[in-house]
């Protein structure tokens, strides 16, 4: 057996984290808010998630920590007093960071406030004004077109003070102080695949590192996209040297195949692990080039921070009908697709964590591998004859600069198979670890 691996019930954490999108789903989340301290804090009854507060105007690079928003109702009243738009019956109604407003208009002076989606007219889009003061609401565009010119009582009740931005995070600690980091965004309201499919798969993931002694000391980061990633970096300056690679998780609950968007640089360990795993698992699935749009892979590698961060996803975002609508519900996402993509992402850093450099102890020629024990046809190696070939590929090319991954990607082979016959002929003292 490996010293890393992944054994688990799969199908049961599907459900487990499932049910925590579920619970964390009717949440109105910002990127400041009690909204977000509600989710972090739910997420300390995970995993042992420490929360810092970043208060309004602390400098983050080229940004500032914004003011702290917080709603407490929103609605829509027609002159009949009759609510036709309702905060809380979905809090996707409101344009997220709305200022506050309690008056009354007619529709011409209201229109302008009403965001829409003329292509999908039985849905709420989720639009945001996070630094530009404005308010609004998002309707259905069915619902517009109803509207006749009345009389309209509009009111946001919300507020938008000095405070603080929120964020969480969970070390766990490794052999090494290389720092492996996992980042989700936890900023968006009611949408169930992004991102709560994303945190709820960093939530499980940290709990199966957290009880088998890594090898790699793992950084855990929960924190609201854009400014909350920047603030995280600008807090965090001096460790991020530590970090040897990471991957931002977001968008893993839909029915679509995995996509995997490469670092910037294209080849870095975490862009070979991860295509490497994703080839082998026999299912479709796709790779992107680095673009600088998407999530925080693009902070990650920006000039002057330059890590080595990419991107797993089911469907990307922007990819599917439902992104950022209110059709990104919990009818979107399903338990074994979460499974799936907990299930890659442990096969990720299970190679990683296995991924060792070897020399040979007999580089003259191949040693005696019989009296070794090593030519036995044991259970567990599915066919022998690939495991021979597995052990003939380490004997030749464990010369202290290749690394298991390099000799799978040449063999043409799972990497569990040449780790696990490099594990055997370690014991057996004919390779050691450089």
């Amino acid at each position: 057996m490996l010293p890393f691996h992944c054994n688990s019930d799969f199908s049961a954490l599907g459900m487990r984290m499932y049910a925590l999108a579920e619970r964390l789903f009717p949440i109105c989340r910002s990127i400041t808010g009690n909204g977000l301290r509600e989710t972090l804090r739910i997420l300390q009854q995970e995993i042992p998630l420490t929360l810092y507060e970043v208060s309004t105007g602390t400098p983050a690079f080229d940004w500032v920590v914004p003011r702290e928003w917080n709603i407490q109702d929103a609605y829509i009243k027609n002159s009949s007093g009759e609510k036709i738009v309702d905060f809380q019956q979905n809090n996707l109604h409101v344009l997220n960071y709305s200022t506050p407003i309690n008056t009354r208009m007619r529709l011409e002076e209201l229109r302008p406030h009403l965001f829409t989606l003329p292509e999908m007219p039985d849905w709420i889009p989720h639009r945001t004004s996070y630094f530009n003061d404005n308010w609004g609401f998002c309707i259905t565009h069915r619902l517009l077109e109803t509207l006749p010119d009345d009389d309209y009582e509009v009111v946001i009740d919300s507020s938008l003070e000095t405070g603080s931005l929120t964020y969480g995070e969970f070390t766990i600690p490794g052999e090494s102080e290389e720092q492996i980091l996992l980042f989700a965004h936890c900023c968006h309201p009611s949408l169930a695949n992004d991102n709560l499919s994303g945190i709820a798969v960093v939530v499980e993931l940290a709990r199966i590192l957290s009880t088998s002694s890594p090898r790699f000391t793992y950084r855990c980061v929960f924190a609201p996209a854009a400014i909350g990633c920047v603030t995280w970096l600008s807090q965090n300056q001096s460790e991020l040297s530590k970090v040897k690679l990471g991957m931002v998780a977001a968008l893993l609950g839909d029915s679509g195949q995995l996509h995997y968007k490469k670092t910037q640089a294209g080849d870095t360990l975490i862009d070979r692990a991860s295509l490497h795993v994703l080839r082998h698992r026999n299912m479709p699935f796709r790779a992107i080039e680095f673009s600088p749009f998407g999530y925080d892979e693009r902070q990650f590698a920006s000039p002057g921070i330059n890590l080595p961060v990419g991107r797993l996803t089911r469907t990307p975002n922007g990819a599917y009908p439902e992104y950022h609508t209110s059709a990104d519900n919990m009818s979107l996402i399903t338990p074994s697709a979460m499974a799936d993509s907990l299930a890659a992402y442990c096969a990720i850093f299970a190679l990683i964590e296995n991924n060792y450099v070897y020399q040979s102890n007999f580089p003259y020629c191949e040693p005696q591998l019989g009296k070794r024990g090593l030519y036995r046809t044991t259970g567990g190696h599915g066919n022998p004859e690939r495991r021979q070939m597995a052990i003939l590929w380490v004997l030749n090319q464990t010369n202290g600069k290749h690394d298991l991954l390099d000799i799978a990607e040449r063999a043409d082979m799972p990497f569990e198979t040449i780790a696990s016959v490099a594990a055997e002929l370690e014991a057996a003292e004919v390779i050691r670890k450089v």
